[in-house]
């Protein structure tokens, strides 16, 4: 909890400037009498603390309105400031005059903003091929991760879980943050009883913010197959393991010490964060499943999250073992996506071919 109360509190730190300027810069090109910048502004300046802080778990409908706010404005602000550096070139040049440039920044981050909008809505699916030499036949699987059910509604994962059973996986997959909020009802985690196929969950960082105990107990009364530093069977050829989430970069290592990897059967390690590629390959662990970086989501904050993490989105692959990094399912915060994409992920495990090398393909999504 204190680790993240300071990345909230050096996060708001950050981004006061980007709310500040570009409203008193925009509200100078358009000739805006000061009390009418100030106004803009007041809603605008603490809208990330009293979002986060303050109202957090306030179920009021005007607490969550304001909190929708805000963090559009998040998503939004950077967008607007990186559109008027760019027209105060313009306009340092003569090309345009202030009025008309603030009437472009405007409508030009308005645009782009809801093209993210969409890139958040409505999830592409990636289908990821790889070659499984201990399976008799072939075996597909989804993931999902970073959902936000908090952040966003229950009609979101409703969408999520119908998309699912289109596909007709044999399981599936959640590698965390399925939840982000506190006391969330089994109501609207309910539509999870409508797959068909077995469904294995790890936590996340965000369910370990909230109630977690109580999160667990209603994705268990739900059917979901809770895996907290254990390993199931889903078949003969195929074993899940699943890792609590810890903000220790040993926690894999640690973790699969206690586990009992089969060599005989293809193992897949669930674990929120893209972390311990290296410790699950020398533990024998084929393929592992992560998310957390939600490759940054909004652009330029994609930059920060690179310089946190060595992998970030898509496939790597370390010895034998493979690791798959989505971009998320959901969105934390604003629900837009600049640069980046919501995905839910189709795995397709193939026996390997005779005298065919071993090999991974990630195919073009569609």
């Amino acid at each position: 909890m204190r680790g993240r109360k300071w990345f909230l509190t050096i996060a708001l730190l950050l981004h006061l400037p980007l709310f500040v300027y570009p409203i008193v810069r925009l509200g100078d090109w358009l000739d805006l009498p000061g009390w009418l910048t100030l106004l803009v502004l007041l809603p605008l300046v603490p809208s990330q603390y009293l979002s986060r802080f303050v109202l957090t778990n306030k179920k009021a409908i005007g607490a969550g309105l304001y909190r929708t706010f805000a963090s559009f404005w998040l998503g939004l602000s950077p967008v607007l400031l990186m559109t008027l550096l760019l027209f105060e070139v313009f306009v340092a040049g003569g090309v345009l005059a202030e009025h008309e440039a603030a009437l472009m920044v405007i409508s030009t981050s308005m645009m782009t903003a809801l093209v993210g909008v969409l890139a958040a809505m409505i999830p592409r699916v990636r289908r990821v091929q790889l070659i499984a030499s201990q399976l008799s036949m072939p075996v597909r699987f989804v993931q999902i991760s970073d959902v936000h059910i908090g952040s966003r509604s229950s009609s979101f994962l409703e969408s999520i879980v119908y998309r699912i059973i289109q596909h007709q996986p044999d399981f599936v997959c959640i590698t965390g943050d399925l939840v982000d909020a506190r006391d969330l009802s089994e109501t609207q985690l309910r539509s999870l009883r409508a797959l068909p196929m077995p469904v294995y969950y790890t936590t996340g960082n965000h369910e370990r913010y909230e109630d977690l105990e109580s999160i667990l107990e209603r994705l268990d009364r739900l059917g979901v197959n809770v895996m907290r530093n254990a390993a199931m069977d889903f078949s003969d050829e195929i074993q899940i393991l699943g890792i609590d989430d810890a903000d220790r970069p040993t926690q894999v290592r640690e973790q699969l010490n206690g586990l009992e990897v089969d060599p005989n059967r293809y193992s897949i390690l669930l674990y929120h964060r893209p972390v311990g590629l290296e410790d699950a390959a020398a533990a024998g662990v084929d393929l592992m499943v992560s998310g957390h970086t939600h490759n940054g989501q909004i652009f330029p904050f994609r930059i920060l999250v690179r310089w946190m993490f060595k992998y970030m989105k898509g496939l790597y692959q370390h010895g034998r073992a493979h690791l798959y990094v989505s971009q998320g399912t959901g969105t934390w915060g604003p629900v837009m996506r600049i640069g980046t994409r919501s995905e839910i992920t189709l795995f397709e495990l193939s026996p390997e071919l005779a005298g065919e090398e071993r090999r991974a393909i990630l195919t073009v999504p569609r």
